[in-house]
């Protein structure tokens, strides 16, 4: 791990001027925090701002950059005006991610930043990861990947840096909960983050709510089986008033990608 974070390091030194595509999860707070620490004044972090992404993910982003003196800037952005988002279909990550993106070069070219770097790790690449296509069409960076780090590794080096984000749940982008061909609302965007926000309360530590034709389907992980007949008529109880009309447990556990 010391022999990648040092090449980590000198990638981030030889570009001595980038643009964090930054959204507070534990990939992106980590390289943020080494860039900040190698790069000193020569960075800035861009968050997108958009409904497909939890609330409190944008707050978070917001107190890092302030607590470590990191100019941040935020995007806002709405996937469902881009049909494809909308519709469900198979090129929807790919077409999203494209157009995030192109809307995070604009923003770091304006403010003098012509390098872009972003969090993927070396596991995303054995991960249906369609808007990896797109990173490498717009020449993003992906310097923790080229330095060959590991999700559990940069944890580990996240806990070396005392970094709150080391033990963080997973939280992919809202849309990765629907189905192919379910037509996305914001309605819907709302009720499943609401939704995860309220397992979130509970105290789980990784899970899922997956929407299907109103029934939300909760993926958590199998340890934490009990925990949540523990708290079921409650969960239930709050579902049912989003306006979900079913709401069902995964005895399968929670799965990473189970809808891809």
């Amino acid at each position: 791990m010391k022999t990648k974070l040092k090449k980590l390091k000198n990638h981030l030194k030889s570009l001595r001027k980038v643009a964090v595509a930054f959204s507070s999860g534990v990939d992106s707070t980590f390289l943020l925090k080494v860039a900040k620490d190698t790069l000193k004044e020569n960075i800035i972090a861009i968050t997108i701002n958009a409904i497909n992404f939890p609330e409190r993910e944008i707050i978070e982003a917001k107190e890092f950059c302030t607590k470590n003196n990191i100019k941040h800037i935020l995007i806002d952005f709405n996937p469902l005006k881009i049909k494809e988002c909308k519709k469900n279909s198979k090129e929807r990550c790919y077409i999203c991610k494209k157009e995030m993106f192109q809307n995070i070069i604009q923003t770091a070219n304006i403010n003098g930043f012509e390098n872009i770097i972003e969090g993927s790790n070396l596991d995303d690449l054995d991960d249906f990861r369609p808007g990896l296509k797109a990173l490498k069409e717009l020449n993003i960076i992906s310097p923790l990947k080229d330095a060959g780090l590991t999700k559990s590794e940069i944890r580990k080096l996240s806990y070396d840096l005392n970094l709150y984000t080391y033990n963080k749940a997973s939280f992919a982008c809202l849309l990765t909960r629907f189905r192919w061909r379910e037509h996305i609302t914001k309605e819907k965007l709302k009720m499943v983050e609401t939704s995860e926000h309220i397992l979130y309360k509970k105290g789980f530590s990784q899970f899922r709510v997956r929407y299907e034709g109103k029934c939300a389907r909760i993926e958590v992980l199998e340890n934490e089986f009990d925990k949540l007949l523990k708290y079921r008529n409650d969960i239930t109880e709050s579902f049912l008033k989003l306006g979900f009309n079913n709401v069902s447990m995964d005895l399968r556990g929670y799965k990473k990608g189970s809808m891809n």
